[in-house]
């Protein structure tokens, strides 16, 4: 790692007013020189807060499209403009249109792992961090589609004893983690904790503890006084991991093929600081959307944000989109 690129990267952050947002699962120099590191819920809302007029996403590009749905006055940078998302391109806005018109009665939960278009049709966005909350405060009565990841949907729905409707979709490398070969490791390490993130099938979730989001299985690891866990995520998180527990032996979850690096998301590691400085130096690739689809978008956005934060909201009638 070029400390020379690390020192132009933060005098081209000052010097332009940007503050860099980076998601848990990119590289740990990335996370090093962001000025805020987290989930994806804690990136939007983070968003609305720094004064900063510019910002620059370190993630996939979903993440940056919330940051600018919610925040249209800002220019907000991505590194790679290809860095995309398994679930985007799984949930592709006409089927996902098709599939919400079959049921107009019903309630639209959607991941924050989709697309501004999906989100224009959608009632709700919800991240895993506060999917629980979201979806429990939905009338009994009502039904809920849920999408585009299945695994996280069918977690919820057994949480939380709700039906819901699901589309097909999952995260390309949760969904590797292989339950054989976890319950294999676990009775190698039975002093283990096993952790895991909610895009995982129920066959690997069953074996697991704790059960959460990135910052939920962050705060396990820093609370929890055992010494060792298994972890089944995204591999970035470890870089935070090893931040605050420098003592604990901490152990991939595995997958399928043992001899396959599919434990990191191909995605965000498309980002690089090589890429995060062109974007600093030439204000590209920028997030550009179209303003009525922004504002289709933020609708459902802003409910995620009022829910959260306490506030009361009006959910839809039925869906005549």
């Amino acid at each position: 790692m070029s400390f020379d690129i690390i020192k132009d990267i933060q005098a081209l952050k000052k010097e332009k007013d940007i503050a860099i947002l980076a998601h848990y699962y990119e590289d740990g120099p990335i996370q090093d020189i962001a000025d805020h590191v987290g989930d994806s819920f804690f990136l939007a809302k983070q968003g609305q807060i720094v004064p900063h007029k510019n910002i620059l996403l370190a993630g996939v590009v979903f993440m940056a499209e919330s940051v600018k749905i919610l925040n249209p006055e800002k220019t907000v940078l991505v590194p790679d403009s290809n860095a995309g998302c398994s679930l985007v391109s799984g949930s592709p806005y006409d089927q996902y249109l098709a599939w919400r018109k079959q049921y107009p009665d019903a309630l639209c939960v959607t991941y924050i792992n989709s697309s501004a278009e999906v989100k224009s049709i959608s009632d709700v966005i919800i991240t895993s961090s506060n999917a629980a909350q979201i979806v429990g405060s939905i009338p009994k009565d009502r039904r809920i589609l849920f999408g585009p990841d299945q695994h996280l949907g069918k977690w919820l729905s057994k949480k939380l004893d709700r039906e819901m409707i699901f589309w097909p979709g999952a995260c390309e490398v949760h969904v590797l983690f292989n339950a054989k070969r976890l319950f294999q490791l676990i009775q190698q390490h039975p002093d283990a904790v096993v952790i895991a993130h909610p895009e995982c099938d129920d066959s690997v979730l069953q074996y697991a503890t704790v059960v959460g989001s990135t910052s939920r299985l962050l705060d396990e690891v820093k609370n929890n006084p055992v010494k060792k866990f298994i972890v089944a995520t995204e591999t970035g998180i470890f870089h935070q991991m090893k931040r605050l527990r420098p003592d604990v032996e901490l152990i991939q979850a595995p997958v399928v093929d043992e001899g396959c690096a599919c434990n990191d998301c191909p995605y965000m590691k498309m980002n690089t600081l090589e890429k995060i400085k062109v974007a600093l130096t030439t204000f590209k690739p920028a997030i550009q959307l179209d303003e009525n689809l922004r504002q289709k978008a933020f609708i459902s956005l802003d409910r995620m944000m009022k829910i959260t934060s306490g506030q009361s909201i009006q959910w839809p009638e039925r869906f005549d989109g």
